[in-house]
């Protein structure tokens, strides 16, 4: 007993329980921390960038430039975000057509999903920007059809009609339809100001009245069996409905008007 109390008082002993007690804790950080799923995660993303990237090499590069830097043929995807990528690619705007008009226009999606979340990936490695919007952003949950409404003819009715149905611009170009369009796209547009339309972040329109808009364009155009206005000559607004009244009110009129002084004539003979 004593030769062993003896080795428990050696002037080493401290020095192996600290280093016995390094070891453990090392040992238990090892089993419990999550560095592993972190550096997988890591691994993932790192291998997603890359395909975005050779994606982006065979059907990008020619207008925007190697590095997304932009050329004379498109502008530059540094700091646009995976957002504006997700809108353009997954609306089938981009990749444009060869020859451009006034406007690139909605048209069949060439990228799957996947894909189209490379792109974005990469390009969003290229410099900070909008982020793709998740579910709970767009969705229809808490959302305020009414506020959403005002908020869309405060904001959007002067170029997308008051029911969303799109309208001419000038020099040929127009604010397209929003029937049909996914609410993540619609969402994306708003955040993004693709083409012809202004951005409103969050500081311009918050997250949650992005979310309303969206709702009240939900409603609006998913009931087409009941219109409590009347008949809506299309939904298209002032414009159509001032040349309605134009043709057949003033053609009325001008009916009335020869049939009035034909009888006017007609008695004067008699």
């Amino acid at each position: 007993m004593k030769k062993l109390s003896a080795r428990r008082r050696h002037p080493l002993a401290a020095v192996v329980v600290l280093l016995l007690a390094l070891a453990a804790t090392g040992g238990l950080y090892a089993a419990f921390a999550p560095a592993g799923k972190a550096q997988a995660d890591d691994s993932a993303q790192s291998l997603t960038i890359q395909e975005g990237k050779k994606l982006y090499e065979v059907g990008c590069a020619s207008c925007h430039g190697t590095g997304g830097q932009g050329s004379s043929d498109g502008p530059s995807l540094v700091g646009v975000g995976a957002a504006a990528v997700d809108f353009q690619v997954g609306t089938g705007r981009m990749p444009a057509a060869t020859s451009q008009g006034a406007q690139v226009p909605r048209k069949k999606v060439v990228y799957n999903q996947t894909q189209i979340d490379q792109l974005a990936a990469y390009v969003a490695s290229l410099g900070a920007g909008p982020s793709v919007p998740t579910k709970d952003q767009y969705g229809p949950a808490g959302a305020d059809i009414a506020k959403g409404g005002e908020l869309f003819r405060t904001n959007c009715a002067q170029c997308h009609n008051f029911t969303g149905k799109g309208g001419a611009l000038s020099e040929g170009k127009y604010a397209p339809s929003l029937e049909g369009v996914a609410p993540k796209h619609i969402y994306e547009a708003m955040q993004t100001g693709p083409q012809n339309m202004p951005n409103f972040p969050d500081t311009t329109l918050s997250s949650k009245n992005k979310k309303d808009i969206i709702a009240y364009l939900n409603a609006v155009n998913s009931d087409k069996t009941t219109n409590p206005g009347g008949l809506e000559l299309g939904g298209l607004g002032p414009v159509t409905e001032g040349l309605f009244a134009w043709i057949f009110g003033l053609g009325a009129l001008i009916a009335v008007a020869v049939w009035v002084a034909a009888r006017t004539a007609k008695a004067k003979k008699s």
